[in-house]
């Protein structure tokens, strides 16, 4: 058993017995070795006495040769406690007399002492050998008592000696008595000494234990629970003391115990209801969906649900910040909840987006109240600063019936209906039907969006490869290739970019697949440098105007580059002329960034905005993409070949090299020739090809 498992009370009384107990086992020990002792030193000496005084008694017997006075002489003495048998020696070793038992073989082997009383040990008997001696003193008739006994000439001769066998088995047995009766004098003292230990500790420890039970009645939560003062002095303070801290304690809890009450009912509100606007939350919203959905399909009740998408929040939140947009949020939701009825819900789904679920109310009812909405929507100045706003509302509207499905359901067709009154102009409501031409291509989009992220997932997109081609041929032109993305469809048919690329751009897919093809791209680059280390060739990449605005793009862009400065130079970033414009200051900013690798850009479709001569001189690039739509009629139209020309000229003046697009005849290659432009892309030069046939070895 361990010492921190023995309670108090077990430690007081062990404290009161185990020194008492020590104690008395020691004495005991103590009286029972002297107990021992002494007994057998009794013994010993009582036997030696009896052997002493024997010696001289059987001397008459032994010197007349009388046996029967020796044989009366023993008999006498076995009779004595203890002596087994008692035997008389002549002075030759026989025996003249012998009462009782013994072994006398000493006697007869003659190493007995004459001059003294010989004792032999046994382990259960002692015997003695006793001298008879006979003293012979010439006495002179006239000479005094007193004058013989001072006369030194007396002599003393031997005539036997006196056996006796003494038993030791009394003195073990008065032994063992006295060892058993100290054994039960000790425990005795022992049981009264606990009992006593026992009384006294139960005094001392039950307000302890007490004590003990009240703090650990409070440990476990019972803060009501009070010990009885019942001490004085340093336990009277202790027990006041715990009184005072559970006291303490239960204040504390209800204190506490208040606040959680109160963190509690605002973790509820807040997981159910939008911080920033205080309508609820998304989640509520569905929950309450599913409740409404639930009282359609049971009691054939009929409600409507409402999708609504603020216009015009982007521009006042980029222009003017997100402390902006959130106080337009703020405004609009007190705006909106003013129009509710009793049995309507509003809630804010995220960003600029809310929803209004209308019970028991039919659609033409919703349209009123939706258009309600919209209309305060509407009229609603925002003033920011010294800048006021005008904001617009886009809503789409489904009926809740027993035939409308999920709640999952009901919220994408609200906001497929939604979409399709912002692509009809903006500011108006649109009532979902699943028969809606635009409806149906909003689907076909969402379709893509999961096609598209389970091509990236299963690495199911693939690069082609097309030659630029120099419009001379002076000398051996430099590799120069457009990378070409393609999607492998299920079946495994390639899918070209203009079928997928829509739907990645509006539905912010592209940092994603921009993502692939640079790291594809930069992979490519390294095994045809490791392939074809002597020819130069430079690849060139699309980059979306979404990739260009995503910071953490660029950051894994350098990244790259930085581990790879090498492939800096063999790298050329084709970029849009509306993602360039739209982006000024951040396309330059990337630009000059990777320029210090030695990478290269191309502005590409340049010309589909004729404002866009305007922007050109602010960018930094190398290469001057001529828009497709000029040079593929530039044969039959003068006005192409006039616009193709203009570009060209203004490129060289500004020292970019230009590229015509979708060349796709030897005519237009012929024209593009007369005209000067410096570099053909297109079918009609070369067609794409897989990027194995480009290393020299599949990359796929």
């Amino acid at each position: 058993m361990r010492a921190d498992s023995i309670g108090i009370r077990g430690r007081v009384i062990g404290l009161a017995v185990v020194p008492m107990a020590i104690i008395g086992v020691l004495l005991l020990f103590q009286l029972i070795v002297g107990k021992i002792d002494d007994l057998d030193q009794s013994l010993r000496e009582r036997a030696a006495a009896i052997a002493r005084q024997l010696a001289p008694a059987a001397e008459y017997g032994v010197a007349s040769g009388n046996i029967d006075v020796l044989q009366t002489l023993l008999e006498k003495v076995v009779i004595e406690t203890d002596v087994r048998g008692v035997a008389v020696f002549a002075d030759n070793g026989q025996t003249l007399s012998q009462v009782g038992l013994g072994a006398w073989a000493e006697p007869a082997e003659g190493r007995l002492p004459s001059d003294r009383i010989h004792q032999i040990e046994y382990p259960d008997r002692l015997v003695y050998y006793a001298p008879i001696t006979r003293t012979e003193v010439a006495v002179e008739d006239f000479t005094l008592v007193d004058e013989r006994a001072a006369q030194p000439d007396s002599q003393t001769r031997l005539l036997g000696w006196v056996g006796l066998d003494v038993s030791r088995s009394a003195t073990f047995k008065s032994q063992r008595d006295a060892i058993l009766r100290s054994l039960a004098i000790l425990l005795a003292g022992l049981g009264v000494s606990l009992y006593l230990a026992w009384r006294i500790g139960r005094q001392i420890t039950r307000p302890i234990l007490a004590l003990t039970h009240t703090v650990s009645r409070i440990g476990e939560g019972h803060l009501d629970e009070r010990v009885a003062q019942t001490g004085q002095a340093e336990l009277g303070s202790l027990q006041r003391g715990v009184n005072h801290m559970a006291a303490h304690l239960q204040s504390m809890q209800d204190q506490m115990q208040e606040k959680i009450d109160q963190a509690t009912a605002r973790l509820v509100y807040q997981a159910s209801h939008d911080a920033l606007t205080g309508l609820i939350n998304r989640r509520e919203f569905e929950q309450r969906l599913e409740r409404t959905l639930l009282s359609a399909l049971q009691q054939d009740r009929e409600h409507a649900l409402c999708y609504m998408d603020l216009d015009q929040f982007k521009v006042i939140n980029d222009s003017c910040g997100h402390a902006a947009g959130d106080e337009l949020l703020r405004q609009l939701a007190l705006l909106l909840k003013g129009n509710l009825r009793e049995r309507d819900t509003l809630a804010r789904l995220g960003g600029d987006e809310f929803a209004l679920l209308l019970e028991n109310c039919s659609i033409p009812d919703a349209l009123a109240v939706a258009d309600t909405f919209r209309a305060e929507v509407q009229r609603f100045r925002f003033k920011w600063g010294d800048r006021i706003f005008n904001v617009g509302m886009s809503a789409g509207m489904v009926a809740i019936s027993r035939d409308s499905g999920t709640a999952a359901s009901l919220l994408s067709a609200a906001d497929a209906a939604c979409y399709v009154a912002k692509d009809r102009g903006r500011n108006q409501i649109h009532v979902y039907e699943s028969s809606s031409h635009d409806l149906v291509r909003h689907r076909g989009e969402m379709q893509w969006v999961t096609r598209i992220q389970r091509a990236l997932e299963e690495d199911r997109l693939r690069l082609s490869w097309q030659e630029i081609r120099r419009t001379d041929s002076v000398g051996e032109p430099p590799c120069h290739v457009e990378l070409l993305l393609r999607m492998v469809d299920d079946d495994g048919s390639e899918i070209l970019p203009m079928a997928f690329i829509p739907a990645a751009e509006r539905y912010s897919i592209m940092p994603s697949i921009d993502s692939w093809v640079i790291e594809e791209t930069l992979r490519v680059c390294q095994r045809y440098l490791e392939a074809r280390r002597e020819r130069h060739c430079l690849f060139a990449v699309n980059l979306s105007g979404a990739s260009l605005k995503d910071p953490a793009f660029r950051r894994m862009l350098l990244e790259r580059l930085q581990n790879n400065p090498a492939q800096g130079p063999h790298l050329c970033f084709e970029i849009t002329e509306t993602a360039a414009i739209g982006n000024l200051a951040v396309v330059n900013e990337f630009i000059e960034a990777m320029r210090e690798f030695g990478c290269s850009f191309a502005l590409d479709d340049f010309g589909s905005g004729l404002s866009s001569f305007t922007y050109l001189k602010n960018l930094k690039v190398d290469y001057l993409k001529i828009d497709g739509a000029f040079v593929r009629d530039i044969t039959i139209n003068p006005i192409d070949r006039s616009m193709v020309e203009a570009i060209h000229r203004i490129g060289h003046q500004m020292g970019l090299k230009t590229v015509a697009e979708y060349v796709e005849s030897e005519q237009t290659l012929a024209v593009l020739r007369e005209i000067g432009v410096d570099y053909a892309q297109g079918n009609g030069v070369h067609c794409p090809e897989p990027m194995g046939t480009l290393c020299g070895t599949d990359t796929a």
